[in-house]
């Protein structure tokens, strides 16, 4: 929950003109819900994308407060974050109410993110294939494997998420490849071009690592993406590997 019009503005200002330049990384922006609007006009013709943090999982009705899919696409959002673990964390989000929002997002057209992690007690326990497992395996059991295709997997282990702390890029590989491995079992074809990134604290100083490990495939970018210099160099850091940011 950051950001303002005249900070987005001055932001805006700085990354568009080094990001345009950027051709081969896949690059979308998440404001918050207010500023929505004013990203879509600024990141017209760019070939940057758009895109939201979270959403409803109804399409329409008496649920005040919230927004669904298709007043995102409205807005001009292609992609949508799905289960960040701050929403489970903070908002309750089970892997029910996520998987049900992964589904209004296909529903609609939009590009879900989906992300999925472990808490810091949860590795300590040995658990972390498990949860990881779990929170990926209930969408592909409510919408099938097929939900997969054309979306999103980002993996932000809850520990390393605005604390300084970052998966080592063994640690982050390991769990990326159990992920592909998991979809691999269902779906060969979806696992091999699902698009895995890494979301645990990216910084220009640790994205070169993270990003040579094989299944990392890009970075969920959190507070390093207000700092305009650093997002322009973790971008940099991804140009030449055809892979994704978000």
């Amino acid at each position: 929950m950051n950001g303002s019009l005249a900070t987005n503005a001055a932001l805006l200002d700085e990354l568009l003109p080094a990001l345009t330049g950027i051709n081969d990384v896949r690059i979308v922006l998440c404001p918050s819900f207010p500023y929505l609007s004013q990203l879509s006009e600024r990141l017209v013709d760019t070939g940057i994308g758009l895109g939201a943090q979270t959403l409803s999982q109804f399409p329409a009705g008496a649920y005040t407060g919230e927004v669904s899919a298709t007043m995102l696409t409205d807005l001009g959002c292609h992609y949508v974050l799905v289960g960040h673990s701050e929403r489970r964390q903070l908002f309750g989000e089970r892997d029910a109410d996520t998987a049900q929002k992964f589904a209004a997002a296909k529903s609609a057209g939009l590009v879900p993110v989906l992300c999925v992690g472990e808490t810091l007690a949860e590795r300590q326990a040995g658990q972390t294939e498990a949860v990881v497992a779990h929170q990926v395996q209930t969408v592909i059991d409510t919408l099938g494997i097929e939900a997969l295709r054309d979306s999103v997997i980002a993996y932000e282990p809850v520990w390393a998420i605005g604390t300084g702390e970052t998966a080592t890029p063994g640690q982050a590989q390991a769990v990326h490849a159990f992920i592909r491995g998991l979809v691999a079992e269902q779906c060969a074809e979806i696992a091999k071009t699902l698009p895995l990134l890494y979301g645990g604290s990216v910084k220009a100083d640790n994205a070169a690592e993270l990003f040579a490990q094989p299944d990392v495939d890009g970075g969920l970018v959190g507070g390093a993406s207000l700092d305009a210099r650093a997002f322009i160099r973790i971008c940099a850091t991804l140009s030449g590997h055809s892979r994704s940011l978000a």
